[in-house]
C-alpha cells in the first residue's frame, strides 16, 4: 500500500516512511493513496477471529511493504502479551449501553492498544538497520505513558515526551516520571497541552533540525497507531453483533480526533457500524464544528478530563481532506487558514456529509460529576472522566440499536475526579502500586522552542 500527505497528493510513500516521520514534510497527515475495503464475504469471515488473529488481517494490507506473513503475526502477539485480558479489550453490560473496556494494558489507557504494537514496529525497523532515532511526543496525559512503556529500554532509540507542566493528573505523570530507562527523558512544559503539541510540530516543520536528531513521532496523527485502534471497532462490533439488533453505534471521548477517526476508517473498510458520537468535554471545538459548523479555536479550559483538553484536533485534517473530495491544495489552505486565523467555517454541504457518519455531544465539568455519579449509584460501575463523557454521549444522541462507549482509561488515573463524584480512590492494580513511592524525573522548560530544542540535543549528545 502506498501513502500520500493530506498536502501533496504527488509524491507517494512506503509504510516505513509514513511510521518514521509521522508527519508528512510539507505538514500534513499520511493517508493511503488507496484504502483496502474488505468485501462482505472477508467481514463475516472475520467474525470468528480473535483479538490478535483479527489484527492481522486488518493490519496486513497497510504494512505489506514493510513487515509480513509469520513476523506480522509474531510481533502483534508480543504487542498484545503484556494485557491482563486475554483479548486485549473487555466488553461489559452498564445499564442500556455497552462499555468497551481499552484500558488493560501497561499503563492503563487506550493509549497501550496502538504504541505497544508501535514499539515494536521500532524494535523490528532498528534490528535490520543501522540506525537511531528520537521519538519526540507531546502528551496531555496518556500518550506519553504508553509511549514511554513501548520504547523504554529498546536499543538505538530515546523518547522525549513534552507534558504541560501540573495539568495532567499526579497518577499520570509519575506513569511517566518514575521510570528510570536511560533512553527516557520527561520534559514538563510551562503552558497547556496545545503549547506542547505545537512545540512538536514546529520540531516537525524545522527539516533541518528534525533530520540532525533523526526525529521521529507517535503522536495521534502517526497513521500506524489509527489502523491498531480501527481493530476495536471491529472486534467490539462482532461481539454484540450476533443478535442483530439494528445498527451498532460508538460514543468516543475525543481531543485530538485520533481514537474516533479510526472508527471512521473502520467504516470505509467496510464495517457496517452505524453513528459515531464525537463526544467532547467544555474545550468542545469539535462538537462546535459538528453541530453548528464552526471550527473556531478558543482558550484551553482546564478540566477533569485532562486527555481532552485540546482545542486544534489534530486529526481533523484527515477528515477536511475526504470532505474537500480529497483536493491536497484546497486541503493545504484550509489548515493554513486555521493556524494563523484560528478558525474555520464549515458551510451546509461538508456538515451534511460529516453527519453521513458523524454525531456529537458535550459535558461540562458538572454534568461530568453527575454522570461518574449516577452510573455508580445506579449501577456500581466507575467510570473515569473521559468514559463517563462518552456515556453521556448516548443521553445527548437518542440512537436505535446497540450502542457501544469506548472506556479510554482506568479511573484509578483520576482520583480526585472520582473521589469528588463518589467519595472512592480507586485502587491502582498491583502491579503499578509502586509508582506512589517512586522518586520522579523530569525537566522543567519554558514554552519556547529554542531552549526545547537545545535541551534535546544536549540530551542526545
Amino acid at each position: 500500500m502506498k501513502y500520500i500527505s493530506t498536502r501533496d497528493k504527488s509524491k507517494e510513500f512506503d509504510f516505513k516512511q509514513v511510521f518514521l516521520k509521522g508527519l508528512a514534510d510539507d505538514g500534513g497527515l499520511f493517508i493511503p493513496k488507496n484504502l483496502k475495503k474488505f468485501s462482505e464475504n472477508e467481514i463475516n469471515e472475520f467474525s470468528n477471529l480473535s483479538y490478535t488473529e483479527l489484527a492481522n488481517r486488518i493490519i496486513a494490507p497497510f504494512v505489506d511493504d514493510f513487515i509480513s506473513g509469520k513476523n506480522l503475526e509474531e510481533l502483534i502477539n508480543k504487542s498484545y502479551s503484556t494485557f491482563r485480558e486475554n483479548n486485549v479489550v473487555k466488553l461489559i453490560d452498564v445499564g442500556d449501553r455497552k462499555v468497551l473496556e481499552l484500558f488493560h494494558g501497561p499503563t492503563l489507557a487506550f493509549k497501550d492498544v496502538a504504541m505497544q504494537l508501535l514499539g515494536n514496529f521500532y524494535e523490528y525497523y532498528l534490528s535490520k538497520e543501522e540506525d537511531k532515532i528520537n521519538i519526540v511526543v507531546a502528551t496531555s496525559g496518556d500518550t506519553g505513558a504508553a509511549a514511554i512503556e513501548a520504547i523504554r529500554g529498546k536499543r538505538n532509540i530515546n523518547i522525549f515526551v513534552l507534558h504541560p507542566h501540573n495539568r495532567v493528573s499526579p497518577v499520570q505523570r509519575k506513569i511517566m516520571t518514575t521510570v528510570k530507562d536511560d533512553n527516557v527523558h520527561n520534559i514538563a512544559i510551562n503552558g497547556n497541552f496545545d503549547d506542547c503539541q505545537n512545540l512538536v510540530k514546529s520540531m516537525f516543520a524545522d527539516l533541518n533540525y528534525a533530520k540532525s536528531i533523526k526525529m521521529s513521532g507517535v503522536n495521534s496523527i502517526n497513521w500506524a497507531r489509527i489502523i491498531a485502534q480501527s481493530v476495536y471497532y471491529f472486534y467490539s462490533y462482532y461481539l454484540v453483533n450476533n443478535n442483530n439488533k439494528g445498527p451498532v453505534n460508538f460514543s468516543v471521548p475525543t481531543g485530538n480526533f485520533g481514537d474516533v477517526y479510526a472508527g471512521y476508517l473502520a467504516k470505509k473498510m467496510g464495517l457496517p457500524m452505524g453513528k459515531l458520537i464525537v463526544a467532547t468535554n467544555q474545550n468542545d471545538i469539535l462538537h462546535r464544528a459538528i453541530s453548528l459548523g464552526q471550527y473556531y479555536s478558543e482558550k484551553v479550559q482546564e478540566t477533569n478530563s485532562p486527555s481532552m483538553d485540546i482545542q486544534i484536533a489534530s486529526n481533523f485534517e484527515r477528515l477536511i481532506f475526504d470532505l474537500n473530495n480529497q483536493d491536497d491544495q484546497e486541503t493545504r489552505k484550509i489548515m493554513e487558514k486555521i493556524k494563523t486565523e484560528k478558525k474555520f467555517d464549515l458551510d451546509e454541504s461538508k456538515l451534511n456529509k460529516i453527519r453521513e457518519n458523524f454525531l456529537s455531544s458535550s459535558a461540562n465539568e458538572q454534568k461530568v460529576i453527575s454522570l461518574i455519579k449516577a452510573v455508580y449509584e445506579k449501577y456500581k460501575e466507575i467510570l473515569d472522566p473521559h468514559t463517563a463523557i462518552g456515556y453521556g454521549g448516548f443521553d445527548d444522541v437518542k440512537l436505535d440499536g446497540t450502542n457501544i462507549v469506548l472506556s479510554t482509561a482506568h479511573p484509578c488515573k483520576f482520583p480526585d475526579a472520582i473521589f469528588n463524584a463518589i467519595n472512592i480512590k480507586p485502587d491502582l492494580p498491583d502491579e503499578l502500586k509502586y509508582i506512589s513511592k517512586e522518586k520522579e524525573n523530569f525537566d522543567l522548560l519554558d514554552n519556547d522552542i529554542d531552549i526545547v530544542k537545545q535541551h534535546i540535543k544536549e540530551k542526545i549528545q
